[in-house]
């Protein structure tokens, strides 16, 4: 595994990460305890020490079964990052909760969830830019960093082009930006990752995996189960990424490269990402994953950064 610093956090956080969404249900599979305890060992194994997850994965499911995994190993050897601003209903429904109280109300949760007494990146979650100028927030929160319940305070940018809330990040002590990435979607090259390299910002990479359209799996036209929250995606346009996502695979993969694993290589290419935080339905997602970030270093060595 390769380690990189998140920006002015100065926490060192493996490169590959382990994105938990689907552990909250909403892809296509209810998760027991010892299923995510054996996908979470074998990040262990792999030494990925990097968590990504939300307090509307579930109502708190997927930190539930976080933190009955984190009790019976060390804490100190695990980097946590949830986040704020939303409560869960049902699938793919949420409720919108904003204020400095509800937001404290959220953390006491995630952290009676995470059976943690802190966590080591608190993120704005896809929030609206009046949401996350809201300086009773941000004071509330600094003052949950001064407490120790928060190490540092991160954003999860909705709209992959919000330079808005990225360039604010120093303003608001916001230290890392979480942003949609991958092969597929460039956007953040143009505006995004400029403004987080200028203020030494982390950036972790989501759906790196274009919802798993990279990793070579599916074919235009592939149908999902109803309870795959890709199942509601525009058909029309998923016809169309997977045409593209062939084109790539036939004409930028290695021959014998495994595509996940060059799709997330990919992403850690550019200067401005620390991490990728791909989703993992099992063990064996996890050694693959792992590997681009051995793949990564060498076939860009030029752009590697520690």
């Amino acid at each position: 595994m390769k380690y990189r610093r998140l920006g002015a956090t100065n926490m060192k956080v493996s490169v590959i990460g382990v994105g938990t969404w689907q552990f909250g249900g909403e892809w296509g599979k209810q998760f027991s305890q010892q299923e995510a305890n054996a996908v979470l060992d074998q990040a262990r194994e792999s030494g990925i020490n990097l968590i990504d997850t939300a307090e509307c994965y579930g109502d708190h499911v997927s930190e539930g079964l976080i933190g009955s995994y984190i009790a019976r190993s060390r804490r100190e050897d695990w980097v946590i990052a949830t986040k704020f601003g939303h409560h869960f209903t049902q699938n793919f429904q949420r409720d919108q909760l904003w204020s400095a109280s509800q937001v404290l109300q959220q953390l006491d949760a995630s952290l009676q969830a995470l059976r943690t007494d802190y966590i080591d990146l608190y993120q704005f979650h896809s929030g609206t830019d009046e949401s996350f100028d809201n300086d009773e927030l941000w004071t509330v929160l600094d003052k949950q960093v001064q407490a120790g319940k928060i190490r540092h305070l991160g954003t999860s940018i909705g709209s992959n082009d919000n330079l808005h809330q990225t360039a604010a990040s120093t303003k608001v002590n916001s230290k890392a930006i979480q942003v949609v990435y991958n092969r597929l979607d460039r956007k953040p090259e143009e505006r995004v990752f400029p403004s987080c390299i200028e203020q030494d910002l982390g950036v972790l990479a989501r759906v790196p995996l274009a919802s798993g359209y990279l990793s070579g799996k599916y074919k235009p036209g592939a149908v999902f189960a109803e309870n795959d929250v890709r199942n509601n995606h525009d058909k029309e346009l998923t016809f169309k990424r997977l045409e593209e996502v062939g084109r790539i695979q036939e004409h930028e993969v290695p021959q014998g490269m495994d595509m996940a694993t060059w799709a997330l290589a990919w992403c850690l290419k550019h200067p401005a990402v620390t991490a990728v935080i791909p989703g993992c339905k099992s063990p064996e997602q996890v050694v693959s994953n792992t590997a681009a970030a051995q793949y990564a270093s060498e076939l860009h060595p030029q752009n590697w950064k520690e």
